[in-house]
């Protein structure tokens, strides 16, 4: 059975210089880049509207229309088309013009083959990644839609209802029926507090610890809801929704601070965790804070493939594992909290959640 090839990534390399253009598409045919070659703005624009790159190399200073115009025409005829800046002068306003028009990177020119064929390699896959990111947020729109929800509506109401509403239907979606959610962001807001967070940031670790989950919308229920383990490229896609869920919220404007703590929430103190591998107080606090009360939750929660442990057991494991999971730190402050008021905030979150609205009562009003 025959396979079905990648096609080439596509390379427009725009110089007036011949040597400057033959020596970049020399480096990147050896890259395995399909190129083109053009002297001019015009020849360019042309070149553009008979077919499709992925990429366009250029400088700006390119004899015919401007190199901002240029990068501005550019873009109408091939708005999905990405753009690497080279010039052989240090022009810091026209580098901020382009990199404002989208351009992907900035090199200097006279460059050897690996720095043009790194910017290139970079550029590329930051296209992939937002290409990426824009397939999900459109499935995730789909999605919604289904359920009578308007992404755009749902990223600027940001009210309290909104947020719980949207929650609960991603706790429901897991068979998630204890305010696992809502529970956690109670938690992160009082261990917050006890460690002397100020009132706002507060605010913006629990709604990032509320809305943790939120990506798994962009992942499939074959994958969410198998039953048994997954194969490892099931969890390549399953540890993708920190990043999915961040690039939800980074688009409302009140819940960026709460973005910041959704991608981070599965890093690890002795940087073992992903999405990006941070460590120690690299990791925002707010997920550090999120990291030891979710941990707690898990523990402590029944569930229909572990009965939840006593307060001391799951005490213990938080404690052995403070400086290679945990914050040292944060653990410290969380073992100073009386278990009663642990208890107090989960029957208090159980008796919250019975009283909210549900997810169908919301999808019926968005």
């Amino acid at each position: 059975m025959l396979k079905h090839r990648m096609p080439l990534p596509r390379v427009l390399i725009l110089d007036d210089e011949k040597h400057v253009r033959e020596s970049a598409r020399r480096h990147l045919n050896l890259c395995g880049y399909e190129t083109a070659g053009a002297s001019s703005s015009s020849e360019g624009l042309s070149i553009l509207r008979s077919g499709c790159f992925d990429l366009v190399v250029c400088d700006p200073c390119t004899p015919g229309v401007g190199g901002i115009d240029f990068l501005r025409k550019a873009s109408e005829l091939h708005p999905e088309t990405g753009v690497v800046l080279m010039s052989g002068t240090n022009d810091l306003k026209l580098a901020v013009d382009a990199m404002r028009l989208g351009a992907l990177d900035y090199i200097s020119k006279p460059f050897t083959g690996d720095e043009i064929a790194d910017a290139v390699a970079g550029a590329i896959s930051r296209l992939r990644e937002r290409a990426e990111r824009k397939g999900y947020l459109k499935r995730l729109e789909d999605s919604l839609l289904d359920h009578g929800i308007e992404l755009s509506r749902l990223l600027s109401a940001t009210s309290e209802v909104t947020l719980n509403a949207l929650v609960a239907a991603l706790d429901a979606r897991e068979h998630e029926t204890e305010a696992h959610s809502r529970r956690v962001g109670e938690y992160s807001l009082h261990l917050a507090g006890v460690i002397g967070v100020d009132q706002p940031a507060r605010e913006d670790i629990r709604k990032g610890a509320l809305l943790h989950d939120i990506g798994k919308i962009g992942i499939s229920d074959r994958i969410l809801l198998k039953p048994g383990k997954l194969t490892s490229d099931e969890w390549v896609e399953m540890r993708k929704h920190p990043e999915i869920g961040y690039w939800i919220l980074a688009g409302a404007r009140d819940l960026q601070a709460a973005s910041e703590i959704v991608i981070a929430h599965h890093e690890r103190w002795d940087g073992e965790g992903y999405p990006n591998r941070l460590t120690g107080a690299a990791i925002p606090l707010g997920a550090r804070i999120f990291s030891v009360v979710d941990a707690f939750d898990a523990l402590t929660s029944n569930r229909p493939y572990h009965r939840g442990e006593s307060y001391e057991s799951a005490r213990k494991e938080i404690e052995t594992n403070a400086g290679t999971q945990f914050d040292p730190l944060v653990v410290e402050y969380f073992l100073r909290v009386p278990p009663s008021l642990w208890q107090d905030i989960r029957i208090r979150t159980l008796e919250d959640n019975s009283r909210s609205p549900g997810f169908s009562k919301y999808a019926a009003t968005a």
